[in-house]
């Protein structure tokens, strides 16, 4: 039987009332397309999603709603991202970029979409650009999804070899007035200005790109990132149920976590049982690289190296979280090693929970807080706590013991677009984290007792009308959850 009439006989089986049951009981191995879909996959995905959770009609949406922004004469140009290399031919595994996922679903490296603003029904034309088939590829890499398919799955009007990218861009740019180009992260700098040169200069890597710059005439290019951030800073039903979902499993794993924890292990061990802990759940990839700081080393907000052993009477801080089907969780729990408080440690962790319920009790619109207002109110709230535990707070000793910034926004990024304005109100359907930390330093200007204390709790909120929806309520975080789970009372075994 050959390749292609079994992609037919396939395709044509999608579209028979009985298919669900076929599929599920005789899976296509390996696969015959680029990336996981209900005809190869029907474990992960439903029969109407194109990525698991998410319906092919809500990127329809997401590219109608992006155009319907646009002024008139308009043309979009988003790249997919390329395969990262450890060292020689040794690779990353792949993620593709954010943005070109968000209006496309589609997973594959080296592609690029371009959406041209038009008067149809639509209002748009959509051209895919992507490697195709290609069976010498194939037998190292799997599949590649067929120009065929992409129509017919992807929703595209045309679908063309990445190799055809630039002189189509040739051709279609001095068309429009109004041309948005997404760079991948990785080739910009910290700015959302994308520039021609800079775009061709990645696409081409050839000294011809003068040429083609020459060939797009007066067209001056708009960043098209803030443009995509204002639609990804609403979550959808789909996208908060995604959240929910990541959230439960990162929870879930800190919970477990905390009851595998002993002193003696290393940080190490701890990261390693917390990411094997998500991907047993379905996670695709931790979301960060996880800090395990033990004792002092959580005074270093980013402290990473995680390569030292856990004392009897230390706090562990745990900042962790997983990326499940393209969106980012991030927790942050502090607890006993040996799974009791001491009392400075149970004062000072009292102080910062009783601030971080206060502050996610405002995350709704009702509060019209933006997050400095919201980062301001936690100084307010930290500075009450810590004068009522004896800390006497001179100019810049609050900015010293609480460093970060309270929040950020959370979504398939772990910190989403930065097109996202920390001065906006929270609006319904926000997600953000909210996260004080108290980290106190060996100084004679604070409280001996509590020297060397790190405390960072950090839950993800979902903004309500009137209230807010703690996503990561699976992680334990009152003090007689956080000993339960140490200690093996909430019933929960450390695997």
């Amino acid at each position: 039987m050959s390749f292609h009439f079994l992609r037919n006989r396939v395709f044509l089986r999608a579209c028979v009332r009985s298919y669900a049951t076929e599929l599920s009981t005789a899976p296509i191995k390996p696969s015959i397309y680029g990336q996981p879909l209900f005809l190869s996959h029907s474990h992960l995905i439903k029969p109407e999603e194109l990525t698991p959770g998410i319906h092919a009609q809500e990127y329809e949406d997401r590219r109608r709603n992006l155009m319907n922004r646009l002024p008139d004469n308009s043309v979009v140009v988003s790249l997919a991202g390329t395969v990262q290399y450890m060292s020689g031919k040794i690779f990353y595994k792949f993620r593709q970029a954010s943005d070109f996922w968000y209006l496309t679903g589609f997973e594959e490296p080296d592609s690029a979409v371009i959406l041209e603003k038009n008067h149809s029904a639509r209002g748009f034309h959509m051209t895919l650009f992507s490697s195709g088939s290609d069976s010498n590829k194939e037998q190292w890499d799997g599949a590649s999804t067929t120009f065929g398919d992409a129509r017919k799955i992807f929703q595209v009007d045309d679908a063309r070899h990445i190799d055809d990218l630039l002189s189509h861009l040739r051709s279609v740019i001095p068309q429009y007035s109004n041309v948005y180009f997404d760079l991948p992260p990785s080739r910009t700098r910290r700015t959302t200005k994308g520039t021609t040169k800079s775009l061709l200069k990645y696409l081409s890597g050839r000294s011809e790109s003068d040429l083609v710059i020459e060939s797009l005439g007066k067209a001056r290019p708009k960043p098209l990132a803030p443009e995509i951030g204002r639609l990804r800073a609403i979550k959808s039903p789909s996208e908060q149920n995604l959240m929910k979902s990541a959230a439960d499993i990162s929870g879930r794993a800190h919970a477990k976590t905390m009851r595998f924890t002993r002193p003696g292990l290393s940080e190490a061990a701890l990261a390693a049982h917390f990411n094997y802990l998500c991907s047993l759940s379905g996670a695709q990839r931790l979301a960060y690289v996880p800090v395990v700081a033990s004792g002092p080393n959580a005074l270093i907000i980013h402290y990473t190296h995680n390569n030292q052993l856990i004392s009897q009477e230390e706090l562990i801080l745990i900042d962790a979280g997983c990326e499940y089907n393209g969106y980012a969780s991030d927790i942050t729990r502090t607890y006993p090693a040996n799974g009791t408080f001491t009392q400075p440690q149970r004062d000072l962790y009292s102080a910062v929970l009783s601030a971080q319920k206060a502050l996610v009790a405002l995350c709704h619109e009702g509060s019209d807080l933006n997050l400095y207002e919201l980062h301001r109110k936690s100084c307010e709230l930290l500075r009450q706590e810590l004068l009522q535990l004896g800390f006497h707070l001179h100019t810049g000793d609050l900015e010293r013991l609480y460093p970060h910034f309270i929040s950020h926004p959370i979504g398939i990024d772990l910190h989403e677009s930065d097109s996202f304005t920390r001065s906006g109100s929270l609006q319904a359907g926000m997600v953000v984290t909210v996260e004080p930390g108290i980290y106190v330093p060996s100084s004679p200007a604070f409280p001996k007792h509590f020297h060397g204390l790190g405390i960072r709790i950090e839950d993800e909120v979902l903004v309500g009308k009137d209230h807010p929806v703690v996503l990561s309520v699976s992680a334990p975080k009152e003090i007689v959850d956080v000993e339960g789970a140490c200690q093996g009372l909430l019933g929960l075994e450390p695997l």
